[in-house]
C-alpha cells in the first residue's frame, strides 16, 4: 500500500459551515422576507453555472432575486451570505497541524462560487493551511463528476492510492473511492483524527 502524500479536503461541511446550501438560502429568505420557493426554483436553474464559475454572484442574484423590485439591495444580500459562514475550528486545527508537519500536500476539492470561495479563503486564513484550491469555479467541474477528481490528480501528479479525500457527502466520497483514492466520510473532528491515524497519517 502506497504511503499517503496528499490530502484533499472538502470545505463546506468539513472545514467550514456550508456556504450556500438550502439551510443558508432558507435563512436569508426568512431574514429578508422573500418567497423561498420562487427563489429556489430560479436558483436550481442557474446554480451549476454559478458554481462552475460561468456566472458571477451579482448575475446570479439578478436572476434569482432582483428580477423584481426589492426593499433591500444586492450588497445587503451578499453581506448576509458572507456572514452566514463559520469555521469548524477543530477541523482547521487538524489541517494546521498537518501543514506544520510538512509531510503532505494539502488541497481543497470543493464546489463553490468564485466570490464566496475567495471570501471564505481570505476570511478563515485558508491560504496559510492549504497549498492549492481545486474549486469548481476554477475547474469548471462539479463533484461528484469523476473528471473533477481526475483533474486534481493530474495537476498534482499524484497516483490515486497515495491520496486521501475527506468529504461529508456520501456520493462525493464514493466516487473518490471508485477512482482508487483513500477516503474519509467526515462526521466530526474527533472521528476525522481517528481515521487519519488509522490511515497512517501522522502530524
Amino acid at each position: 500500500m502506497a504511503a499517503i502524500t496528499t490530502i484533499f479536503f472538502d470545505l463546506g461541511g468539513v472545514c467550514l459551515s456550508n456556504g450556500w446550501d438550502h439551510e443558508q438560502r432558507q435563512e436569508l429568505a426568512r431574514r429578508f422576507g422573500f418567497d423561498y420557493e420562487a427563489f429556489d426554483s430560479r436558483h436550481r436553474q442557474v446554480v451549476d453555472a454559478l458554481e462552475r464559475g460561468q456566472l458571477t454572484l451579482d448575475d446570479y442574484l439578478q436572476w434569482t432575486l432582483f428580477y423584481a423590485p426589492r426593499p433591500f439591495t444586492p450588497a445587503a444580500v451578499v453581506d448576509a451570505i458572507e456572514q452566514l459562514s463559520a469555521p469548524f475550528t477543530e477541523t482547521l486545527e487538524i489541517v494546521s497541524a498537518l501543514r506544520a508537519s510538512g509531510r503532505y500536500l494539502l488541497a481543497t476539492l470543493n464546489n463553490e462560487s468564485r466570490e464566496l470561495n475567495e471570501y471564505r479563503i481570505a476570511r478563515f486564513g485558508l491560504r496559510e493551511r492549504f497549498m492549492v484550491f481545486f474549486t469548481s469555479c476554477y475547474l469548471g467541474l462539479l463533484k461528484p463528476q469523476p473528471e473533477c477528481y481526475r483533474r486534481a490528480l493530474q495537476i498534482t501528479q499524484r497516483a490515486p492510492d497515495e491520496c486521501l479525500f475527506v468529504d461529508d457527502r456520501p456520493m462525493n466520497v464514493e466516487v473518490a473511492r471508485i477512482l482508487g483514492m483513500h477516503t474519509i466520510q467526515f462526521k466530526d473532528a474527533a472521528q476525522l483524527a481517528d481515521e487519519l491515524r488509522a490511515a497512517g497519517v501522522t502530524y
